[in-house]
């Protein structure tokens, strides 16, 4: 059984949180602690909210946009949800190493989804861009995309981007552990590029947009557009992208951050959500829980359908190897579907490499 803490509890941890982000900014901003200069471009990508805000497929975007220029990127994780420490080679651009399970399902995603781009995993930053510098001095990356970084000011950066959930209270956003604030709104002053994500073109999208605007800071903004419906009748059976999922009854399951976009975007490419189940963002399923969700499937007569990132945590779960041999299910592609500002974030980035 879960339960609320009180206000009372909630408010004065809220504000010693808050205090603490806000000297720990000060001492950086003065100097007292020092940020390292990294000898190759960085490009960080971030929020200032508590996950789901669209930041993963921001970094595939990006990882994807100067792979087709011809440059080589590294992208440089965390790694959440992982059961390994330290310094781990993810992939080194020809070959993926590392499954979700040791390297975190978002990670395990970008690797497998930009093959020729270097992917490492660290707690502290710093320590992947040293190991990048030895293991790859024959062939540097050209640019590094710094994952879920806007926090992490210990690693200086050329390109700091913030991305904002439209469907976050915005207006009435409280810090962490009350709401979902990692920092306060004042400290978007720190970032170069605002993404105003998942947005919907409601009056919301305006209102946001236009406080953000407030800022001075260059603003762009993205819906969430789906790609293909990729369907397994077996996980270590061929995929086959169903490009005309309109019509699927499903039974829709994720451990994400903003489950309910999931639910929208299925929503809008046709789909009929009859039944959902929502986990924590990077849980790690269970056999039980596999097998229920397929016989509740089963008897519902109901199509599977779950997030990209689910999928690949699945698959890097060896327990559930023999289970998913019989898993039929489908997982739902997305990316960022830029409505505004798309040649502006690409002669930023341009400008990161050609500084």
């Amino acid at each position: 059984m879960s339960f609320e803490l009180p206000d009372i509890i909630l408010q004065p941890a809220s504000l010693l949180y808050k205090n603490i982000i806000q000297l720990r900014n000060t001492l950086f901003d003065h100097k007292i602690f020092r940020t390292w200069q990294s000898p190759f471009p960085v490009v960080s990508i971030g929020n200032i909210s508590a996950g789901g805000t669209g930041k993963t497929p921001l970094v595939d975007w990006i990882a994807k946009y100067y792979l087709s220029l011809g440059y080589k990127p590294a992208i440089v994780s965390r790694g959440y949800g992982r059961n390994t420490k330290g310094v781990q080679l993810v992939s080194d651009g020809k070959t993926v190493f590392m499954k979700s399970n040791a390297c975190g399902d978002e990670t395990a995603m970008l690797a497998w989804n930009n093959r020729e781009a270097i992917v490492v995993v660290a707690e502290k930053r710093k320590d992947a861009f040293t190991f990048i510098i030895s293991r790859f001095a024959e062939a540097m990356p050209d640019v590094i995309i710094l994952d879920d970084a806007f926090q992490h000011r210990q690693i200086g950066r050329n390109l700091d981007i913030v991305v904002i959930n439209e469907k976050e209270p915005y207006f009435k956003a409280e810090m962490i552990p009350k709401g979902r604030l990692r920092e306060p709104l004042i400290n978007l002053a720190r970032a170069d590029l605002l993404v105003l994500s998942k947005i919907t073109g409601s009056t919301t999208t305006a209102a946001i947009a236009k406080d953000l605007e407030q800022t001075g800071k260059p603003l762009i903004k993205a819906r969430t557009a789906a790609g293909n419906l990729v369907c397994l009748s077996g996980m270590f059976n061929t995929a086959k992208e169903n490009s005309s999922p309109s019509g699927i009854k499903a039974l829709a399951f994720a451990g994400i951050g903003s489950p309910q976009s999931f639910l929208d975007t299925l929503r809008e490419q046709g789909i009929t959500i009859v039944a959902h189940r929502f986990f924590r963002d990077h849980e790690s399923y269970t056999e039980k829980t596999i097998a229920a969700l397929q016989l509740e499937a089963d008897k519902k007569e109901l199509t599977l359908v779950t997030t990209e990132k689910d999928y690949f945590r699945l698959l890097g779960q060896p327990e559930l190897k023999e289970i998913l041999k019989t898993l039929s299910c489908c997982y739902m592609k997305i990316q960022p579907e830029f409505t505004e500002g798309k040649e502006l974030l690409k002669t930023m980035l341009n400008a990161v490499i050609n500084r």
